[in-house]
C-alpha cells in the first residue's frame, strides 16, 4: 500500500478467498469482524492461517472479552484482538488479561500453529508480537478515554466513528468533518498523544482518511468492507445496464 500508514479492510464475510483477494489488492492487512457478518470462531481461525506469518497488521474483532476465543484467535495467528465498545478502565484490563501472556495478563500458553513468536522468551515475544486494541465507539468511551488509555498492556485505539455517532444522537455513518463525532476523536487522540498508544480510525473515503492521516496523526487506519463494496459495485453494475438499456430503447 502507498500509504504512509497501515491500512486495513473489515473482512466480514467467512472467505479465505476474500482475504487473499484484499491483500492481493494492496491493503496491509485485515480486520477480522466476527462482531459483525457471517465469521464465526472456526472460520476466523482458518482465515487468519491464510495469512502469512509476521503481517503484524492481522486483527481480530471478537464480540465479547471471553478469554476463550481471544486466545484460539491469537493461537491461530492475530497480531491485535479488538475489544468493541470498550467504556471504562476495567474492561480494557479484562482485555490485556486475555491478550497478553504472564506476567501481564492470563493469557494461556497453548500455541496451536508453531513457531508464532519468534524469542528466548516466548511469553515475551508474544506479549511482544500481538496489540491489545480497545475500540473505543461511544460518548461514555471518549469522557474516559484518559482512564482506558492508561491501563497497562494497551497497545492501541481504535476509534468507530458511526457507533460514536449513534451515541450522540446523529446517523450512524463515518466521516464527520465537524461536530460531536470529530470533537469526539481529537479527545481520543489528544489522551493518546504523549503515551505508547497506538491511534487508528476507521473512514468510508479515502481523502477523508488522508487528511486524519496528516492531522491527527493516526498510526493505523480502517478503510472499507467487504460487504459493503460488493453491494456498492453490484448496485452500480445493475444501474449501468439499466442506463444502457434506456440509451437503447
Amino acid at each position: 500500500m502507498s500509504s504512509s500508514v497501515p491500512v486495513m479492510m473489515h473482512v466480514a464475510t467467512a472467505s479465505l478467498a476474500v482475504v487473499e483477494a484484499a491483500l492481493d489488492a494492496g491493503y496491509d492487512g485485515l480486520m477480522i469482524d466476527l462482531q459483525h457478518g457471517e465469521v464465526g470462531l472456526e472460520d476466523a481461525c482458518a482465515m487468519l492461517r491464510a495469512v502469512p506469518r509476521g503481517n503484524s497488521h492481522l486483527f481480530a474483532r471478537p464480540s465479547g472479552l471471553e478469554p476463550g476465543p481471544i486466545g484460539r484467535l491469537l493461537d491461530s495467528g492475530a497480531r491485535g484482538i479488538v475489544a468493541p465498545t470498550i467504556e471504562t478502565a476495567e474492561q480494557a484490563a479484562q482485555l490485556v488479561a486475555a491478550v497478553k501472556y504472564p506476567p501481564l495478563g492470563r493469557r494461556s500458553l497453548g500455541p496451536s500453529r508453531p513457531g508464532l513468536y519468534s524469542g528466548e522468551d516466548y511469553c515475551a515475544a508474544g506479549n511482544a508480537a500481538v496489540a491489545a486494541v480497545v475500540q473505543i465507539e461511544t460518548a461514555a468511551g471518549v469522557d474516559a478515554a484518559g482512564e482506558i488509555l492508561a491501563v497497562e498492556g494497551v497497545d492501541a485505539v481504535y476509534i468507530g466513528p458511526a457507533d460514536l455517532a449513534v451515541s450522540y444522537g446523529l446517523p450512524g455513518r463515518a466521516d464527520w468533518a465537524d461536530g460531536p463525532v470529530a470533537e469526539g476523536i481529537e479527545k481520543v487522540a489528544a489522551a493518546a498523544r504523549g503515551t505508547d498508544v497506538r491511534l487508528g480510525l476507521y473512514c468510508s473515503d479515502p481523502a477523508f482518511a488522508a487528511a486524519h492521516i496528516r492531522s491527527t496523526g493516526l498510526d493505523f487506519v480502517g478503510m472499507g468492507i467487504d460487504l459493503v463494496f460488493m453491494g456498492k459495485q453490484a448496485r452500480a453494475t445493475v444501474a449501468a445496464l439499466d442506463a444502457a438499456l434506456e440509451e437503447q430503447s
